[in-house]
């Protein structure tokens, strides 16, 4: 009787070990703990104002994932502008060089390789998920958040998956969690099922234990567009503007019944004859997808995300078929799309900035980070002289090249500038009444000068002619170069350019 007593209390403590092994979450197997690393860089950002330099060293940290193929996938602001990155393994004092094979600032993506592959032979890659998670969805986050020097896991719940604004007007898909996430967090992966669903990238400041995925959907995406070697971008209906059909008015207007949903056309700006929308053209239809009045589109049965989520996925020979009603007539159409925004003002990716320095002035294109590292106070002043740097801000290029060269503040100071206002920031409309289309240009136009004087006329009449006797200019430029201590008088892109007046 004992043994059975006995016997029978094993079998319900092994059955009670059991229901609770079922019970508990999904947490991680060594496997997954032994897949996600540290990521320890040193990055020097540029100095917008002073381009032929870097800021000083800053030292960051964040986490990453093996994946398949020998690779690491991490944040692009974790490894932006780094000179030196290390990938620290689990539960390990050994740091391997790493360096940056593609990244994809906008959707905040970077792969990274390593010098010894060997590592991958200990710590192996996780598999990427084959769908999204879905909302109320439990996920474990891991990563090396500060506050530790150990690997974090977290649990959270998805509360919710939007398609919206990630970095730099890139639009992307994006999953929301509940999991407390701090600093160090970021390159992270979520897993669910031992797979990855998602890559921690941002958290919102203002509210605690929320924090944003980048999805496998856009990890797949970012992965199959650098198989060719470079990182491209997702595709969109560019050069149009839209607006819902919610209004009873409008619908009026347009002459749409109740029956009929869709987004209307509102301006169009592209000058490609193929794209055939018009001013209030009713886009119906993505595909063979209905879209609504507040221009969303049903993804999935539990899913509805705005429409152009859809574009990247219907795009054929760069083009999407849309349904159209155009005058009252229905009528499909193949409208282009783009990876390029043709923007005047672009984003470039994190590149150092380009610049040209001649005597005592420094030219250099208007990017994006060039506008936002000019402090508030002088956007302020800009918008005041109605500078181009702000005016022109969401204009698409007039034509292919066109960028805004801006001259860089201070001048340097030297006795041929006197009584010139040193702020500058104005933007170079002529050399020598020569219109000037992008800085490539400026230096040619300047190294073929070979007039007695050199003048600078700006795009606004409120910044100052600048005029210079051509030779006492030039004459200057070594010597503030000297004085500086700065190596080159160009980027590096500019000088084959500039180095043919050596040659003739």
């Amino acid at each position: 009787m004992r043994r059975i007593a006995i016997r029978s209390m094993l079998v319900l403590l092994l059955s009670l070990i059991f229901d609770l092994a079922i019970q508990r979450p999904a947490l991680a197997s060594d496997d997954v703990h032994s897949s996600v690393v540290k990521i320890l860089a040193t990055r020097r950002l540029p100095d917008m104002f002073r381009p032929w330099t870097k800021k000083s060293p800053q030292e960051v940290s964040g986490s990453g994932v093996v994946i398949e193929g020998n690779r690491i996938l991490t944040n692009a602001h974790i490894v932006a502008f780094a000179s030196q990155i290390y990938v620290q393994p689990f539960q390990s004092a050994e740091k391997f060089v790493a360096r940056v094979v593609a990244e994809a600032p906008g959707i905040d993506l970077a792969l990274l390789e390593l010098e010894d592959v060997s590592f991958f032979q200990i710590y192996p890659s996780l598999p990427l998920a084959e769908n999204l998670p879905r909302a109320k969805d439990t996920v474990n986050v891991y990563g090396y958040p500060v506050g530790g020097k150990e690997q974090s896991v977290t649990e959270g719940i998805v509360s919710r998956i939007e398609y919206s604004k990630m970095y730099y007007d890139v639009l992307g898909l994006r999953i929301q969690i509940d999991a407390a996430l701090n600093p160090g967090n970021s390159g992270g992966p979520a897993i669910k099922d031992e797979k990855i669903v998602g890559l921690v990238f941002s958290k919102i400041k203002e509210a605690e234990s929320v924090g944003y995925l980048i999805p496998v959907e856009e990890i797949k995406m970012f992965l199959n567009d650098i198989t060719d070697g470079t990182y491209e971008g997702q595709p969109r209906i560019r050069g149009a503007s839209f607006q819902t059909c919610e209004n009873d008015a409008l619908r009026d207007w347009l002459g749409i019944g109740n029956d009929i949903t869709g987004i209307m056309v509102t301006r169009v700006r592209s000058r490609d004859p193929d794209f055939e929308l018009k001013p209030w053209d009713l886009v119906t239809h993505l595909g063979q997808h209905p879209i609504d009045s507040e221009g969303h589109a049903r993804v999935h049965d539990d899913l509805r995300l705005p429409a152009f989520y859809l574009v990247p996925h219907l795009v054929n020979d760069c083009k999407v078929e849309m349904t159209v009603i155009h005058n009252g007539q229905t009528r499909q159409m193949q409208v282009p799309v783009s990876v390029d925004s043709k923007r005047l003002i672009p984003f470039k990716g994190h590149e150092y900035p380009r610049y040209f320095i001649y005597g005592p002035l420094v030219f250099t294109p208007v990017t994006y980070l060039f506008v936002r590292a000019i402090p508030s106070r002088l956007q302020h002043y800009l918008m005041e002289i109605d500078s181009p740097i702000v005016t022109r801000r969401t204009d698409l290029v007039r034509f292919e090249g066109e960028e805004l060269v801006a001259l860089a503040p201070p001048m340097f100071p030297h006795r041929i500038t006197k009584g010139y206002d040193p702020r500058t920031f104005g933007v170079v409309s002529h050399v020598n009444d020569l219109a000037i289309k992008n800085l490539p240009h400026l230096v040619e136009t300047l190294r073929e000068s070979k007039e007695e004087y050199v003048t600078f006329r700006f795009a606004n009449l409120r910044n100052e002619m600048l005029v210079f006797h051509r030779q006492k200019i030039e004459a200057t430029t070594a010597e503030i170069l000297r004085d500086n201590g700065i190596r080159y008088q160009y980027s590096k892109d500019l000088r084959s350019i500039w180095e043919e007046a050596t040659d003739n």
